[in-house]
């Protein structure tokens, strides 16, 4: 049986290796109209419009005074009967002019990690060898951070043992949905309910997103499908499918039926052009590699220069495996954020 699932499997690897996307930009087509397209098929393939909006119904449960900033623990509504956890880390300096970062976690135990809190076994390795604390270092740039836990994960239906994605990612799929789907549009529900709550704090038209791995992922698809977001950082989650989820072991909700018939992941940030990216890799990483991330970011070039901001994309190799990289990332995004 094991043999018979290898051969199986390198049979759809090879399939996959020889594909090339529908929507891989020729530089014929006018590059607008191109991503019209494309923005248009994701939407489908993500099946965004089986999700219907609802009143936010925003609920602050506490706010408590830090060392140079102020957190605010609130629950917002994101689908009918569906509540988003969420805290926002607002530094003592925050105005209408400060850029506010989405923080996103991968396939940790929850949030907290971004918050700098462990609290299971292992949250703190994590967050000290892989500068997961994402919304502490946001505060320290000065930054509005928003943090939440994605579908799946932490207080949404992960434990101590890491998420749970399996039941609602296959749950998705059989409803005609996918939970990236899902997952992108609570993050433009936390856009929304940030500016209706909190605006006070922040400039709407500085917002960025960022996230590692799985949080990486939904960076990557967000970006792509809400433009609010002015620059994207993902880290440790862009490679070919081929040579990432279709040569080992991922977890099932990185999976979009169709995908790599219709994209790859260089072409999927083409549609984030000319707005800024960041996309941070690990030399090291063994299940995004580091040589088919490079070919990625070739492809994703192309459509920057395309769209006329050839200069608004960079790549960022860190030199270490699967996590952030704080110190090289943020001085390349702070340029970025200072064009805003």
């Amino acid at each position: 049986m094991e043999n018979s699932l290898k051969t199986a499997a390198k049979k759809e690897y090879e399939y996959m290796k020889k594909l090339k996307p529908i929507f891989r930009y020729d530089g014929k087509e006018d590059f607008a109209l191109w991503q019209k397209r494309a923005k248009e098929k994701l939407t489908n393939l993500l099946c965004m419009e089986k999700i219907e909006k609802c009143d936010l119904d925003i609920k602050v449960e506490y706010e408590k005074e830090c060392d140079g900033y102020k957190e605010i623990r609130f629950t917002f509504q994101s689908e009918k009967n569906y509540r988003v956890p969420s805290h926002i880390l607002i530094p003592d300096s925050a105005d209408k002019n400060t850029p506010l970062v989405i923080c996103l976690q991968g396939h940790s135990t929850g949030m907290h990690i971004s918050l700098g809190n462990p609290k299971f076994p292992g949250d703190e390795e994590d967050i000290k060898g892989g500068d997961r604390d994402f919304a502490v270092r946001v505060v320290k740039e000065g930054y509005v951070a928003l943090v939440f836990d994605q579908r799946g994960m932490g207080e949404c239906g992960g434990d101590e043992k890491g998420p749970k994605c399996h039941i609602p990612a296959m749950s998705a799929l059989i409803n005609g949905r996918t939970i990236t789907g899902e997952r992108v549009w609570d993050v433009s529900r936390a856009i929304d309910a940030a500016i209706d709550k909190f605006s006070d704090y922040f400039d709407g038209n500085k917002i960025i997103c960022m996230g590692n791995s799985g949080g990486g992922t939904t960076t990557i698809y967000a970006s792509c499908m809400d433009e609010r977001i002015r620059l994207a950082m993902p880290s440790c989650a862009f490679a070919s499918y081929a040579d990432s989820i279709g040569a080992m072991h991922h977890c099932q909700c990185n999976f979009v039926p169709q995908i790599a018939e219709n994209f790859d992941m260089g072409d999927l940030l083409c549609l984030v052009a000319p707005r800024f990216l960041v996309v941070v890799s690990g030399k090291e990483d063994k299940i995004f590699p580091i040589g088919s991330a490079r070919e990625m970011f070739e492809i994703t070039k192309m459509g920057y220069s395309a769209s006329g901001g050839k200069d608004n994309c960079a790549m960022i190799e860190g030199n270490g495996g699967h996590r952030f990289y704080a110190d090289d990332a943020w001085p390349v995004a702070n340029k970025y954020i200072k064009q805003m």
